[in-house]
């Protein structure tokens, strides 16, 4: 199957290229670069120039291609809301090239629209259109599009990781590395779930080779790792103080990633594992952390 592929040299995108090649599927991958056209042709893909912001270019792509798989994500988390409408806006873009066909649009997005209440895990079977979570804006413009008869499939994602790149755990550790110190707020006992980057991407192929339209998958390996535990193990790595912050102060220790720090995160994936035969081997997320390159 000819795929074409967004966010084709990000660190998931890659991921999936390689999957997808080694199983026998050929890739177009969008890139904006000459650096990342080097990359992708190196793995076997075809290269489509461009970014999720030149919408007719989408269309180009995804109209020569016999399955769309949308990875790719302006991950500025100061302008997160805005970056999520840019998606919106892709995604809707997408599946107009798709439309009237039965190829499928695999899309991603977060886990936090499907959980069913505060501190419960995400499940497959649901989705709160108000979630306050600007993300939720790519989970509505795919069932703008399944309503249009579009064959899309969604990919919640959880903290995605290896020993190079764990998710928002990345930015936690970046921003102890600035401060000197490695903060969680209250107690830590929310928690948040992850996924090793590899089983990710052969979750993907799975979707694609196997999967539903209209239904939502998790790539959640581990469901509840908590914060408390992430912070310990970050600050270990990086010999510095941990401590705990009220939430009022974890406004002004966090900037933008107090949106997170506090929140459950987490997602079970039973009906992805049923459906698919996706059984997780990866490395849990605080083994990666220990071997961690920081």
């Amino acid at each position: 199957m000819r795929v074409f592929l967004t966010g084709a040299t990000g660190f998931i995108g890659s991921r999936v290229a390689a999957e997808l090649i080694d199983a026998g599927h050929r890739v177009l991958g969008l890139t904006r670069s000459d650096a990342g056209a080097q990359a992708l042709k190196a793995l076997g893909a075809e290269v489509l120039y461009g970014d999720i912001e030149d919408l007719p270019g989408l269309q180009r792509g995804a109209a020569a291609c016999e399955a769309v798989i949308h990875t790719a994500f302006d991950h500025d988390f100061t302008h997160f809301a805005d970056n999520c409408q840019k998606d919106y806006r892709a995604i809707i873009a997408l599946g107009a090239a798709l439309e009237g066909s039965e190829r499928p649009l695999i899309i991603t997005t977060g886990a936090a629209a499907g959980s069913p209440g505060p501190g419960q895990a995400a499940i497959e079977d649901h989705f709160d259109p108000e979630h306050p979570n600007p993300r939720v804006a790519s989970e509505l413009a795919g069932r703008e599009l399944s309503q249009r008869g579009v064959d899309v499939r969604v990919i919640r994602l959880t903290q995605i990781h290896d020993t190079l790149k764990q998710g928002l755990v990345s930015y936690l550790i970046a921003h102890a590395q600035r401060t000197g110190r490695c903060a969680y707020v209250g107690e830590g006992l929310n928690s948040w779930s992850a996924a090793h980057a590899a089983d990710t991407a052969r979750l993907y192929r799975l979707v694609l080779e196997k999967g539903t339209a209209g239904m939502r998958y998790h790539a959640s390996a581990e469901v509840d790792v908590s914060f408390k535990s992430i912070a310990q193990t970050v600050a270990q790595r990086l010999d510095v103080p941990l401590v705990a912050l009220s939430a009022e102060e974890a406004v002004g220790h966090f900037g933008w990633l107090a949106t997170f720090v506090d929140k459950d995160l987490k997602a079970t994936s039973a009906k992805t594992r049923a459906e698919l035969g996706w059984d997780p081997t990866g490395a849990g997320l605080l083994e990666d952390l220990q071997r961690a390159q920081l």
